[in-house]
């Protein structure tokens, strides 16, 4: 497990100078800019991996793309009935 302490990690020297340029327009630190980008990766993966389980739980169960309306209507009718 990485320490708490920051690290630097290392970028190619061009996009370094990409990074620094872009946050200068910003007027914000290299770190927080950087930050930022690696939140946003963080975050697409976690819903690629979301998307993936959701595909291999349709998998699973039999279902194709094209039952999707179909099962949505089902739930939405069902829900609509217990209220």
């Amino acid at each position: 497990m990485a320490s708490p302490e920051a690290t630097n990690p290392s970028l190619p020297v061009k996009l370094l100078a990409e990074l620094e340029t872009a946050a200068r327009a910003e007027d914000r630190p290299v770190g927080e800019v950087l930050a930022d980008a690696v939140r946003k990766y963080l975050d697409e993966r976690s819903w690629q991996r979301l998307i993936q389980s959701g595909r291999q739980r349709a998998k699973d169960l039999g279902h194709t793309e094209d039952d999707i309306s179909r099962l949505i209507a089902e739930s939405r009718s069902e829900q609509g009935k217990e209220r």
